[in-house]
């Protein structure tokens, strides 16, 4: 076994598909929990931990080893949760007969490629890991009562999101909420405490996080709506499940809308971003061609030469969050330096505040 540099890149920004065990077993411990973790949606989770620390360091609360060990332990966070969702979907039996998860990514156990045991160690493992940067934060803001919360509701949601949330209709709604404004303004207000800076702008902040939230919830939504008949069929009660394909492809498009009105909201009414956050409008026309795809139901067979089947409206949504999220950093980078550069700050100040 030789450590493998390529497939750290490749694992993190694609799923992977593989059916070689051989192949598997030659892969390094990292590239394994890249692949198994799903690693390509888990980076969702850095950029909502990036967009915290480009805010932190506009108010003068961001610190580097505080941001790091925050962001790792999100991310591995993350990665927990999906290793618990794979086991207790395969241990339920919902991840068989060729069901819609194994058709997009490795999937270890329906593979052979990991037993039980030891993906619950590989989940103990990785809990473990997440937990100690929880710990740091806890210990660094002397167990303030918000951070006691964030730290308690993530580890609620992280072992109850596959069940019985998902079979509830609510995965989609805790997702929102924690790619967006609980995890985002949560690092803000953790690093604020921990430098002991002003965590005034927090509500603001947490604002900031519902369009970066939207559009996590919007791929995780057009995923539901993707596979509603196959959970249908296997009691599992989703979103789309309880409310029917038809007003989920709704609400999704409305989700995609408002990640631009929120933001035009930020822009024009209490001035929190600067105009240059319109940026993120050049991102429109991808999340149009998503609100277009959602205007009908999924075509039962893929169109020739498609290639993400059986993805379809969750592929639409993916490529858009990550033009979205690519362009949403880049206007928060710039807005940032606007701020803290002493000239323009006194120009915002002047005439923007």
């Amino acid at each position: 076994m030789h450590i493998n540099f390529a497939m750290w890149r490749k694992a993190s920004w694609q799923l992977i598909k593989m059916d070689d065990k051989k192949e598997w077993d030659a892969l390094d411990v990292v590239s394994k929990w890249l692949i198994a973790t799903r690693s390509a949606v888990t980076l969702v989770t850095v950029y909502s931990c990036v967009i915290s620390g480009l805010l932190a360091w506009r108010d003068g609360n961001f610190s580097w080893l505080p941001f790091i060990i925050l962001t790792l332990g999100l991310f591995i966070a993350h990665g927990t949760n999906n290793l618990l969702n794979d086991y207790t979907d395969y241990t339920r039996g919902v991840d068989k007969d060729n069901y819609f998860r194994t058709q997009y990514g490795v999937h270890p156990l329906v593979q052979g490629f990991f037993t039980k045991p030891q993906q619950i160690r590989w989940f103990i493992v990785s809990g473990i890991l997440a937990t100690l940067a929880g710990v740091y934060a806890l210990f660094n803001t002397s167990f303030n009562p918000a951070v006691i919360g964030l730290f308690a509701f993530g580890a609620v949601v992280l072992l109850a999101y596959t069940y019985p949330f998902k079979y509830w209709g609510l995965g989609e709604l805790a997702i929102f909420l924690i790619w967006g404004p609980i995890m985002i303004g949560g690092v803000y207000l953790t690093l604020g405490l921990i430098n002991g800076g002003d965590t005034s702008n927090l509500w603001n902040v947490v604002l900031a996080g519902v369009p970066y939230g939207l559009g996590v919830a919007s791929i995780n939504i057009g995923k539901h709506i993707d596979k509603h008949d196959d959970d249908k069929a296997k009691g599992v009660g989703t979103f789309p499940v309880r409310v029917g394909e038809a007003f989920a492809r709704r609400v999704d498009q409305a989700s995609i809308i408002l990640i631009y009105v929120v933001i035009a909201y930020l822009v024009f009414v209490p001035r929190y971003f600067t105009p240059v956050m319109l940026i993120v409008f050049l991102a429109f026309k991808h999340g149009l061609n998503a609100v277009k795809l959602l205007n009908n139901p999924r075509p039962a067979q893929p169109p020739a030469g498609y290639p993400a089947w059986p993805t379809w409206f969750s592929a639409a949504a993916f490529f858009h969050n990550r033009q979205f999220g690519g362009w949403l950093i880049l206007g928060l980078i710039v807005d940032t330096l606007l701020h803290v550069i002493p000239f323009t700050a006194k120009l915002i100040a002047q005439y923007w505040s």
